[in-house]
């Protein structure tokens, strides 16, 4: 991998400009291993886990994206070529890729060479996104699924950033979004209701938030209960219950 071209290293909400399409800002590429959350819990999957997010959630597991106040973007990100990217993903011979962060619509222009060959590979592509940034047509035509994931108030984010009315429109209209919401505990339940009927979000997942295997299943118990009376999803962290916080698992 390379270096982060100058000017890489921030964030800008308007995503990246066009013909930077040869190169992604990326913090890892591992696997294979299993999608640790929502819907496809438990598939083989590759991971690309891009650098850089335009949020700042206080129990964040991958501040290392992002947060340049504890790390260094110079030693955490890299500018890789796509060719690379694929390359490594095709060693894996994984079941389904998907794409992370931080939060990977920051490069979405950039992205679509790496999704048209990940479709030329017969690997279907989730992204793992905040909601607050609408996907570009080019990106939505090669994406499988969105794994879409609102911030409540637990995040420590001012409702204004976390919750883009027009970002979570576009999302769901795609057809192809799930609303995966990080819950602390039962009294979160009610956000997520607020937000889903403002909103008309659906299917809903819950997760419970942890980086260690007794915090996550301690949680799940707690949040269980009350899932299923509101007719929503429970996802595990799979990755979390194996292995805790490791990084790239």
């Amino acid at each position: 991998m390379g270096r982060v071209p100058a000017g890489l290293s921030g964030g800008s909400e308007r995503g990246e400009p066009v013909d930077a399409a040869a190169e992604l800002v990326v913090a890892e590429v591992f696997g294979p291993t299993f999608q640790g959350e929502g819907p496809s819990a438990g598939r083989r999957a590759g991971f690309v886990r891009l650098g850089r997010c335009n949020l700042d959630c206080a129990w964040c597991d991958t501040p290392y994206t992002w947060d340049w106040r504890r790390f260094d973007p110079a030693v955490e990100l890299s500018a890789e070529p796509v060719e690379g990217i694929v390359a490594r993903l095709a060693e894996m011979a994984p079941e389904i890729v998907v794409i992370t962060g931080g939060e990977p619509l920051l490069q979405q222009r950039r992205l679509v060479p790496l999704l048209v060959a990940c479709r030329e590979g017969g690997w279907p592509v989730e992204i793992e996104t905040n909601g607050t940034l609408a996907p570009d047509p080019a990106v939505v035509a090669l994406v499988a699924g969105w794994n879409v994931s609102p911030k409540l108030a637990n995040s420590g984010v001012p409702r204004e950033r976390r919750v883009r009315p027009d970002a979570l429109a576009a999302l769901l209209a795609t057809g192809r979004a799930v609303f995966k919401f990080v819950a602390t505990s039962p009294d979160d339940l009610d956000e997520i209701a607020e937000l889903a009927d403002a909103h008309d979000l659906s299917p809903i997942w819950v997760m419970p938030e942890g980086i260690d295997a007794a915090t996550v299943l301690d949680r799940a118990r707690s949040l269980a209960a009350p899932t299923l009376a509101r007719g929503w999803n429970l996802t595990p962290r799979l990755h979390i219950l194996l292995w805790g916080d490791e990084r790239g698992r």
